[in-house]
């Protein structure tokens, strides 16, 4: 006897693929807002803020 039980013959990626699509546009939309509110002028000089960490660290 299998250890997980009998399998189904059922397909998981196929019927799947618009919500690997949507997550990867989601993910991509929040990865843009992101890298604009970083860039903002309120967060622009924030010590918090990676881009002003790499970009001190490039200038060096």
């Amino acid at each position: 006897m299998s250890l997980l039980g009998k399998k189904f013959p059922a397909p998981i990626a196929r019927p799947m693929w618009p919500f690997y699509i949507s997550g990867l546009v989601i993910l991509y939309g929040v990865n843009s807002a992101a890298n604009a509110m970083a860039t903002a002028d309120e967060y622009k000089n924030d010590p918090r803020n990676p881009t002003v960490k790499n970009q001190a660290a490039n200038s060096h």
